[in-house]
């Protein structure tokens, strides 16, 4: 039986699988960041949207700034380490224009809430909160007693999100997804959610990710839908297809510093910009060729198999 293609455009994938309401994680830790998506989502005037990241960076501010999101929960709060993040200050400091619930972690708590999501547990333990502030001003992070005996531990719930988007370089048509360079929580992210968007720099044949099998990161049965979408992590990078956009995160800055610029920004290169192919157009060829990046590639690897014997 063949397997089913799970192959869509853009704006089908988000209408289909994102709602009003829901909770949704965007994952990516500084690498293979599904910007596309979160500016489909913009575009689609979804709101009230509970966002999940590690490290909510310029993709949060700019969901936050189109009014998509009512709750952040999230750890570490940078902008690609090119500055602060005034969209999201000006919401939780002053909440202006209107107030930013902040559900705060550290990285790891928010791996550990995705694993036990995935797992379908409860919570998950961990020692990384000793001496720190966060079981304060977080009371979702608890301490419970060790049932073997031990010091008290702390504990963070589960996060299973509606849906989890990813963004990466390559899938086949039933959705086997492959990624390789940093990774973060994407596997943990997806098995903890009930669907999962897949963008990619490239569709490629079932034979190509069968060549390489372990570089498959969230096999078929994990992924709702699969886009090809060429540049879709920009201005972060994926790795083997483009570089970061530093400049980008440079810019950024100044215009964050003030909400008219922000909103600006969202007129012109979100709401104004039908798709990523249009995105990329109005980028420029000059600055798309200032993040190309070399070929450098990897050594063969021999999967052997099995000798058949005439």
């Amino acid at each position: 039986m063949p397997s089913p293609d799970k192959v869509t455009d853009l704006p089908s994938a988000v209408a289909t699988h994102v709602g009003n309401g829901m909770t949704v994680a965007l994952e990516g830790f500084g690498h293979l960041i599904p910007f596309a998506a979160g500016h489909e989502i913009i575009r689609q005037g979804i709101t009230n949207l509970t966002f999940c990241r590690m490290t909510p960076d310029i993709l949060a501010e700019v969901m936050i700034a189109a009014g998509c999101v009512r709750r952040l929960v999230a750890s570490f709060f940078a902008s690609g380490s090119a500055g602060s993040l005034h969209e999201v200050r000006r919401r939780v400091e002053h909440s202006d224009p209107a107030p930013l619930e902040v559900e705060e972690y550290s990285h790891y708590g928010m791996v550990c809430r995705y694993q036990a999501g995935a797992a379908g547990l409860p919570f998950l333990p961990l020692r990384s909160y000793a001496g720190s502030d966060l079981p304060r001003l977080n009371p979702m992070i608890r301490k419970v007693a060790d049932p073997y005996g031990g010091p008290d531990i702390y504990v963070v719930p589960a996060l299973r999100p509606d849906v989890t988007i990813v963004h990466a370089q390559r899938a086949d048509r039933a959705g086997n997804v492959q990624m390789w360079g940093i990774i973060g929580a994407q596997q943990e992210a997806a098995y903890a959610a009930r669907t999962v968007i897949a963008t990619v720099e490239e569709v490629v044949d079932e034979d190509v990710v069968r060549s390489d099998p372990n570089r498959t990161v969230l096999p078929s049965h994990a992924v709702s839908a699969v886009v090809e979408c060429r540049g879709g992590a920009h201005p972060s990078y994926a790795q083997g297809h483009y570089d970061r956009d530093n400049a980008f995160y440079r810019e950024w800055t100044p215009i964050s510093k003030e909400r008219d610029a922000v909103l600006r920004w969202l007129d012109e290169w979100v709401h104004r910009v039908p798709d990523r192919a249009a995105y990329l157009e109005k980028l420029g060829a000059e600055r798309w060729e200032s993040v190309r990046v070399d070929p450098r590639t990897s050594q063969p690897v021999n999967f052997g198999r099995r000798r058949v014997v005439a």
